[in-house]
């Protein structure tokens, strides 16, 4: 092929892939939502927070979460703004929503981790649970045979 004609055939090429390299790059972050802490994530971590935190994560807590500034930030902000456990009145018409016992279990770090054989608001541990954190939306969970639910607010809010 003469060589005159191969430059501009590259450059061509070359033009005509550059817009649609960056449109495609743009739209990764289109539907990406910022994430806003409260600044009580700031503060150090409580005994009760390490406790959860070392149940589920076990030996590993230290680098896996506390050698992990941004993994603990968000163990933060779910364990101290985006769970709340909520008493209600009982409505058959709420069947749609997931059980408790139907959320697998955090169990990658520690084996035997077990659910709770009763349920306690004041020392339920979210972290032991594979919920939806990430999620954009919020989520609520039933806890089973009782009038509590899980309500996982979202992170965007």
């Amino acid at each position: 092929m003469n060589s005159k004609l191969l430059f501009p055939l590259i450059m061509l090429g070359v033009l005509l892939t550059t817009p649609a390299v960056y449109s495609q790059s743009g739209s990764i972050y289109k539907n990406q939502k910022t994430v806003t802490y409260k600044s009580n994530v700031k503060n150090p971590l409580t005994s009760d927070e390490l406790a959860m935190i070392t149940e589920v994560y076990g030996e590993t807590t230290a680098d896996n979460v506390l050698g992990n500034p941004i993994r603990l930030k968000n163990i933060k902000n779910i364990l101290r703004n985006r769970v709340e456990i909520l008493e209600l009145p009982t409505d058959k018409n709420k069947k749609s929503i997931p059980l408790l016992s139907t959320v697998p279990l955090m169990d990658y770090y520690v084996d035997g981790l077990e659910r709770d054989v009763v349920f306690n608001p004041e020392t339920f541990n979210p972290l032991k649970y594979l919920f939806n954190f990430n999620s954009n939306g919020s989520e609520l969970y039933k806890v089973d045979n009782s009038n509590y639910y899980i309500y996982i607010k979202s992170q965007h809010n």
